[in-house]
């Protein structure tokens, strides 16, 4: 006789839990028809054992019943009973193993996972210790701080377990202007994360994991520039979804979140993404973060997705995010005043050139020239220092043949990021962490809502109800417009408050 693994699910009959077996893989493993075998039920162990009745047995037994299919015959047990609401839930995974006719019921490891991560959870909860995050693709750790920041509004105290950045001067960066990220026991890695041994370099388990898959494949520009056809081809960043997953199943979170380009949402890679989190337990809610929104000046909008585990709360309810703030009437509200004998002043005749060119050959690239007058600005990518021709420039109002890019301290301010988060960076360096960051202020309404849902502070609302939440929070928690600098050196640093 072979033994036999079988995996399956509590099942719910006329509102009582059920557990079905059947099939020839039964009699394979010893299972035969007619025979009474005996329920054992271990509360602490979560696992019933089902053993072949002995001689003469007077007690409670369950028999093996038969199926008729296609004129064949096969062993049936359906197990209905009121016990199995004492160790399982409805639709909970089982792993049951079959050997000379013994059954073993027990939770999936699958299940187990999902256990050990809720209990874990709840314990800090109720202990107020801090979560540990898992950092994925770190960057200067903009996304993280919104996040940390964003939690704290709710109470929910967090850190950085362990931070994973491929570029040295980014995660120097965060740990040199994000103190409130990191403690001692955190790990830093810097690295290529395909490169960093999971299973074997003793990473510990996470409550929180957080991840901006880089979508250098999956941006119509990336996909424009390497001539890709889909996000997955692109030869660093195509297979990463992958090693994020694989951190997901290795550090167990409660909680995780994916940010990435609005494109991402149909890309092979986030099929399997949102399959993967369903099958492991997980429960979803995507969203589209819209910049202006949710309080920002740039027009960037961001796919979010929050994976939450049941037994500590439901689904995030995106229709509940509330802005922290308002953004600015205009664009002028947040530059600096740049002298007109500035070399920042430059007549970038070859980009004009440019522009003609694109419109002869049908291709529709124009350039962002501002005034300052606008309501906001497109989208600042990382490569803004080199002064590529669709991004924002701002025109100078003393010669309107001659413009500049934004300074760093602008281009974090139409991204709402608190200017010391680049302290310490050359320009060139502050404009990549900024320009493949997010919008920091959407970021920490979310990690606000993820609090409350966690904490039981969130009860389910209208649409309606929750626009008219969103609209009184907006006019009770406006910013007021930044002063102008004088000058570029005695500038105040942007400091978002709430």
């Amino acid at each position: 006789m072979s033994t036999c693994v079988i995996n399956t699910l509590v099942s719910e009959s006329r509102s009582v839990p059920r557990i079905w077996l059947e099939g020839q893989r039964l009699a394979h493993a010893g299972v035969e028809i007619g025979v009474q075998y005996v329920l054992s039920v271990s509360s602490k162990l979560k696992r019933i054992e089902l053993r072949p009745a002995p001689q003469g047995f007077a007690g409670k037994t369950i028999i093996v019943s038969k199926r008729t299919r296609n004129e064949r015959v096969y062993p049936l047990i359906e197990l209905r009973d009121v016990i199995i609401t004492e160790l399982f839930n409805i639709g909970t995974k089982l792993r049951v193993a079959v050997q000379n006719g013994r059954i073993i019921i027990s939770p999936s490891h699958i299940a187990m996972r999902v256990q050990e991560r809720v209990t874990r959870f709840l314990d800090k909860l109720k202990s107020n210790e801090p979560l540990h995050v898992i950092s994925l693709f770190h960057g200067g750790g903009v996304l993280d701080a919104a996040l940390h920041e964003g939690m704290q509004r709710s109470k929910l105290a967090s850190y950085v377990k362990v931070g994973v950045e491929l570029e040295g001067d980014y995660i120097d960066a965060s740990l040199k202007n994000n103190p409130e990220l990191w403690r001692d026991d955190s790990i830093v890695i810097n690295g290529d994360i395909r490169d960093v041994n999971i299973l074997g370099s003793g990473i510990p388990q996470a409550d929180v994991l957080v991840g901006g898959v880089p979508c250098t494949g999956a941006s119509r520009a990336g996909k424009s520039k390497n001539k890709l056809s889909c996000a997955e081809e692109h030869s660093t960043a195509g297979s990463l979804f992958h090693d994020y997953l694989n951190w997901v199943k290795v550090t167990n979170p409660c909680v995780v979140i994916l940010e990435n380009v609005v494109e991402y949402m149909t890309e092979a890679a986030m099929t399997v993404i949102r399959s993967v989190l369903s099958h492991l337990g997980y429960q979803l809610s995507e969203t589209v973060l819209d910049g202006p929104s949710m309080g920002s000046l740039e027009k960037r909008k961001r796919l979010c997705l929050v994976a939450t585990t049941p037994g500590v709360c439901g689904p995030v309810d995106f229709e509940q995010l509330v802005p922290v703030r308002q953004k600015e009437e205009k664009l002028a509200d947040v530059l600096e005043v740049i002298p007109v004998d500035s070399d920042r002043w430059k007549p970038y005749d070859y980009l004009a050139d440019k522009e003609v060119r694109d419109k002869a050959s049908g291709k529709g690239f124009m350039r962002q020239l501002l005034t300052g007058e606008e309501d906001g600005c497109g989208t600042i990518g990382r490569g803004y220092a080199k002064a590529r021709s669709t991004e924002p420039f701002i025109v100078a109002s003393h010669d309107p043949s001659l413009s500049r890019l934004m300074t760093e301290y602008e281009h974090a301010r139409v991204k709402t990021i608190p200017v010391r988060l680049i302290e310490g960076l050359s320009a060139t360096t502050a404009h990549e962490v900024l320009g493949q960051s997010v919008i920091y202020c959407a970021f920490v309404a979310v990690g606000e809502l993820i609090g409350k849902t966690v904490k039981g502070l969130i009860s389910p609302l209208t649409k309606k109800h929750a626009t008219e939440v969103n609209q009184v929070s907006q006019e009770a928690r406006q910013v007021p417009a930044i002063e102008k600098p004088a000058t570029q050196v005695t500038m105040p640093l942007f400091a978002l408050t709430a």
